[in-house]
């Protein structure tokens, strides 16, 4: 394992950790609410983030092909837990050795792609997720700079190409950045959320 790897692993679980802190947070009457995820109420997001977590997890040991591993929890009665423990797992197999130099299946992505990057996809998921979750509470979103500063280079690395973005994509068309955005607001506008449209407090 590369000191690139290290990092990456190391980011994404601060990232995770995020997550799973600011989805704590919610209270029962909070479920409901709408979050930047169009469409998607907060229980919704956090099932899928459960989906995903286990599926990469499943991913890093070989079994990404297997779509039973991303399916989304239905309506879980406890949103914050269920996400918890998924968390848990992700973070399990991608510490394991050599989890980031084996081929990580994505069936959602089209194929297979080296451990080191899907972890980096995951990560800037997460980065992204912990603010949609923290911005659908309204608190505090508490993530160090130099994990922002390393998800807005993977971001910038993410295709802007207008046919992969949109309706059935993983991100939303690039936005115009506010004037002075900082890391995390970049990374936001150039995977098409709004920042000023659900303001978090920093």
């Amino acid at each position: 394992m590369t000191d690139t790897d290290i990092d990456i692993v190391e980011l994404d679980r601060i990232a995770v950790y995020e997550a799973v802190r600011v989805a704590g947070l919610a209270r029962e009457e909070d479920w409901e609410r709408d979050t930047p995820c169009a469409g998607w109420t907060l229980r919704r997001l956090a099932s899928h983030m459960a989906a995903q977590h286990l599926g990469f997890a499943a991913a890093a040991r070989g079994a990404g092909h297997e779509a039973v591993y991303w399916k989304e929890p239905e309506d879980p009665r406890e949103p914050a837990r269920v996400h918890r423990a998924a968390a848990t797992a992700v973070l399990s197999a991608f510490a394991e050795p050599g989890a980031t130099e084996r081929e990580f299946m994505l069936p959602e992505l089209g194929g297979g792609f080296p451990g080191a990057r899907a972890v980096g996809f995951h990560f800037l998921d997460y980065v992204v997720h912990s603010w949609d979750v923290a911005a659908a509470l309204g608190v505090r979103l508490e993530l160090p700079e130099h994990v922002l500063d390393a998800a807005l280079a993977v971001a910038r690395r993410v295709p802007a190409d207008p046919a992969r973005r949109g309706p059935g994509s993983a991100f939303a068309p690039v936005l115009r950045m506010p004037p002075g955005s900082g890391p995390l607001e970049e990374t936001l506008c150039l995977l098409g959320r709004d920042p000023r449209e659900w303001p978090v407090r920093r």
